[in-house]
Formats: structure tokens, C-alpha cells, sequence
């Protein structure tokens, strides 16, 4: 077992995110590190190839853990009252996979650090390895300022218990694009004993059901109720520390092609291009002009071994183009409506 490492989650369909990620790693954070590709699914012909082409990248291989969390995430999920209304184990909005990322307990690093593939690594780990050896887990994102409607936890319900009060929960939301922590957390008997206490004793519906199922939603249960330590490099007493990450979001300014927060430019861990669509990414690296916020900075790490590949200039789609995809996107939607 290696010391330290880098986990990610990826298939084919994310490619051009999964190279621009890995350069981005090798760039700014450490070209030697060893990096692990956790499968989402089985379309992962241009990822293996992409692995065999550098030596300290490789494919999780331990299946028997990746199962070993689809079960449970399937098993806790079918017992939310969400799912028992709709009277289905898996709806439209839940048929993915990312509760994998979750296989890292049982990985090949002590510990590691998990960024998501819609991520941009932009600074080295120090800081994040120097906070794992006095917590057991850590974060750097602010979903501990959301109001409680859309908290991914149910901060009224798990209140009514008297286990915990607001403020013993809220500084403990996280998301779960990037986190670090230790192999061995979460084995086979705690996994047993928090479904238990999710199916049998109702837990469950801790989880905030406001619409779709979440993994991250799920991680953050099991974060609070394991009572292990957690830091949020946004909740840090240095102000140094706290910024920005999302691309959608937060305004940054590029440094020699790295992202800094425009207030006090401070250097960010990553960068994060949620709610962006991976089609987005790949029109972008064709030439596309896709609206994407630092799409420069994207297009820069998607290209760094390969400059010659990199579009010369981003041309718009056709009219015919855009009204194809508005068909498609509302066929979609009538089939989801009907299924």
C-alpha cells in the first residue's frame, strides 16, 4: 500500500475532463503521485489507453468493494420514503454510479485525496496531507452556508432526536468533489451497522429527499454519524485558507494558468466546473464556443501534452446544430415523463 495518493472517478463518456484532470495533477500539484481511475461504469476503452500511457496512473481493480457500495447504496436508497413513493429502486434521477467514489476506503493508499473528474487540480496537497494527521477528514467547499431546505442533510428531523443540534450539524456539511481522507474508515461491519441504522431505525430520512438522491447527500450521513474529526479549509480560522471553487460560481484570476481567488488572490485547491455537462467539455475540446466559464484554463490542460491538438479558434454552432440538440433535449424530456 502506497502512503499517499490521488483518486478520481471516470469513464469514457468524461475523457477529454479525465486528461485535462490528470495533466492539471501532474502540473500543479506533483508530477510523481500516484493516481487511481475509479470506473464508473464499463465504458472505459480511451481510459485504460489513457492509463497505459503514463506510469503513475491505474485503474481501481478491487470490484468486490466497488459492489460492495452499490449494494449499499442501492439497499439505504430503496428505503427512503422518496423511493418507496415513487415505488421504484432506482427513478430517473437515480441511475448513476458516483457513490463509487466511496471504494477509496478500501483503495491503495493510506491516505488520498478524491477529486472529482469535473475538476482542475490547481495547487500542490501539503496542506491537505498536514490536516490529515489531526483529522480524519477534510474538505474545502461551502455547503455548510446553504439554507436547510437545500442542506443535504434534514437539519429539522435529525434535531427532533436530540442526538444533534444545528450547530453541531451544519459546520459538518460537506460535498463530495474533493476530499481527503484514510484508508480503513467505513469497512464492511460499520457499513452493516450505519444501514441498519438507516433501514431499520429510520435514519434515512436524515438525508434531504428534496428531489433527487444524492451520494454526496449519503456521504454526509455517514461523516456525522461515524463521529470522526472533519475540517473545511472554509470554516479555517486563517483567512488564508478560504475560497472559492466553483467555476459556475466564484470569480478567479488566472496566473501563469493557474486560478487564484480574486479577492486577496489567494491560490485554490481546485477548480470545479459543476453543472457543466461532460458533452460541453467534449464540444469545447473540438472547437466549439460552449459557454463554460474559464474555458481557457480548461482548454489549456486538455491540450498540455498535446498543444498541436488544441483548437486554433472556438467557432459557434450552427443554427441547425442548436435546434437539433433543442429537439433532442425535448425528446428526452418526454421520455423521462413516460417511463
Amino acid at each position: 500500500m502506497r502512503s499517499h495518493g490521488i483518486y478520481t472517478l471516470a469513464n469514457d463518456v468524461v475523457y477529454d475532463q479525465l486528461v485535462a484532470l490528470l495533466n492539471s495533477i501532474e502540473a500543479n500539484v506533483n508530477p510523481d503521485i500516484p493516481i487511481c481511475v475509479i470506473p464508473y461504469d464499463d465504458r472505459l476503452d480511451k481510459v485504460k489507453r489513457e492509463i497505459a500511457s503514463r506510469e503513475n496512473v491505474t485503474l481501481f481493480d478491487n470490484w468486490d468493494a466497488i459492489q460492495r457500495w452499490e449494494d449499499f447504496a442501492n439497499q439505504v436508497w430503496a428505503a427512503h420514503s422518496r423511493a418507496k413513493h415513487t415505488g421504484k429502486s432506482k427513478t430517473a434521477w437515480y441511475k448513476g454510479h458516483l457513490h463509487r467514489r466511496l471504494a477509496a476506503f478500501e483503495g491503495y493508499f493510506e491516505k488520498f485525496v478524491f477529486y472529482d473528474g469535473d475538476s482542475l487540480a490547481m495547487k500542490p496537497l501539503d496542506s491537505v496531507w498536514e490536516k490529515l494527521d489531526t483529522y480524519d477528514f477534510v474538505f474545502d467547499d461551502w455547503e455548510h452556508a446553504k439554507p436547510s431546505p437545500v442542506a443535504a442533510l434534514n437539519i429539522p428531523i435529525i434535531e427532533k432526536t436530540g442526538i444533534y443540534k444545528e450547530a453541531d450539524i451544519r459546520p459538518k456539511l460537506h460535498c463530495a468533489s474533493f476530499f481527503a481522507s484514510k484508508w480503513g474508515f467505513f469497512e464492511p461491519n460499520e457499513l452493516a451497522i450505519l444501514k441498519e441504522r438507516l433501514i431499520e431505525q429510520g435514519e434515512i430520512e436524515w438525508i434531504n429527499g428534496r428531489g433527487w438522491w444524492d451520494d454526496a447527500f449519503l456521504f454526509n450521513y455517514m461523516t456525522l454519524r461515524c463521529d470522526r474529526s472533519l475540517f473545511n479549509f472554509t470554516l479555517s480560522p486563517d483567512g488564508k485558507e478560504r475560497t472559492g471553487n466553483c467555476a459556475n460560481a466564484d470569480p478567479f484570476v488566472n496566473i501563469d494558468n493557474v486560478l487564484h481567488n480574486e479577492q486577496d488572490l489567494k491560490p485554490i485547491h481546485r477548480i470545479h466546473y459543476m453543472s457543466y455537462s461532460s458533452s460541453d467539455f467534449a464540444r469545447l475540446s473540438r472547437g466549439e464556443d460552449v459557454d463554460i466559464r474559464y474555458k481557457d484554463s480548461f482548454l489549456y490542460y486538455r491540450f498540455m501534452k498535446q498543444p498541436d491538438q488544441k483548437p486554433k479558434e472556438l467557432k459557434p454552432p450552427s443554427t441547425l446544430i442548436k435546434t437539433g440538440r433543442l429537439l433532442q433535449k425535448a425528446v428526452g424530456k418526454v421520455k423521462k415523463i413516460i417511463s
